[in-house]
C-alpha cells in the first residue's frame, strides 16, 4: 500500500513551467518552493536568454550531433559513463557523492534550483528539461511502495503536478538493471495555457530515493520524445 502526502505547509512551484519537482520525506512526497539561477556553460550565472547568435550557432551544433562533455562532471570508475559519452548529441553527468549517471541533450544548461540536486534545462523552450532529487529512505525496494501503476498514480495527482493542473497517466513499467528496481511513468499535466509531456524515473538505493523527470510541451512531444525517452532510459544509480 503507498502512501503519498503533500505538505499542507508547502505548496507547489513550478520552475518557469517545467515539471515538479520531487520531494520525498520517509513515506511521503512534498512540494518545495523554487528558485533558480541559470549557470552559464563557462559557470558564470545569468538570468537573461541567450543572443540570437547564440541561440543560432547552439541549434546548428545540436543539428550536427556535437557532444561536448564537461569533464568536471565526469566520473571515469562507471563503464555508463563512458557508453553515455559516445551518444552524439547528448552530455553525460556522474554525481560520485549520490550515486547516479544519466545523459542530457547537448545546448540545455544548468540551472541552480533550491531543494534540487541538478537539474538542466532549455532556456528557449522553458518546458524542456530534466532533474534529479534525492532524499534519504528508509526503503530498501521501489516496490516496498506498491506497483508501478498505484506508484505512478499517486506521484502524478499529489507531487508531479500542481493543482491547477489535470494530470493524466499513459504508461507506468518496470524493469532491473544490476540489481536494482526502477520505475517509469510517462503522463500528461494539462494547464490552462499548456500541456506539457513528461517521463519520470524513480528508484531506491544507497538509503535514497532517487527521481529523474524530464519532459516537453506537448506541441513539441513528437520532435522532442526520442531525445527525452534517452534521458530517462540513461538514469542508473550505482553503490556508493
Amino acid at each position: 500500500m503507498v502512501s503519498f502526502h503533500a505538505s499542507p505547509s508547502i505548496h507547489h512551484t513550478w520552475l518557469l513551467n517545467p515539471s515538479a519537482q520531487l520531494g520525498l520525506y520517509r513515506h511521503g512526497l512534498f512540494r518545495r518552493n523554487i528558485s533558480f539561477i541559470v549557470r552559464s556553460e563557462h559557470g558564470s550565472s545569468s538570468s537573461t536568454s541567450p543572443c540570437k547568435e547564440d541561440r543560432s550557432g547552439r541549434r546548428q551544433l545540436l543539428a550536427l550531433g556535437v557532444t561536448i562533455a564537461p569533464w568536471f562532471l565526469l566520473s571515469p570508475q562507471t563503464s555508463m559513463t563512458f557508453a553515455a559519452e559516445a551518444k552524439k548529441g547528448f552530455i553525460p553527468v556522474t554525481d560520485k557523492k549520490d550515486g547516479y549517471t544519466f545523459l542530457y541533450p547537448f545546448g540545455w544548461q544548468e540551472v541552480i534550483v533550491q531543494g534540487e540536486d541538478k537539474v538542466f534545462k532549455d532556456v528557449i523552450e522553458p518546458l524542456e528539461s530534466v532533474s534529479v532529487n534525492v532524499i534519504p529512505s528508509g526503503k530498501e525496494n521501489i516496490r516496498e511502495f506498491g506497483p508501478p501503476q498505484q506508484v505512478a498514480e499517486t506521484l502524478i495527482k499529489k507531487v508531479l503536478t500542481s493543482p491547477s493542473q489535470k494530470p493524466k497517466l499513459i504508461e507506468a513499467s518496470e524493469h532491473e538493471v544490476d540489481g536494482k528496481t526502477y520505475y517509469t511513468i510517462e503522463f500528461i499535466a494539462q494547464a490552462p495555457n499548456y500541456t506539457r509531456h513528461a517521463l519520470s524515473a524513480v528508484c531506491i538505493g544507497n538509503g535514497k530515493f532517487y527521481t529523474l523527470t524530464t519532459g516537453a510541451n506537448e506541441r513539441r512531444w513528437e520532435k522532442m520524445k526520442d531525445r527525452l525517452k534517452t534521458v530517462v532510459e540513461s538514469f542508473q544509480i550505482f553503490n556508493v
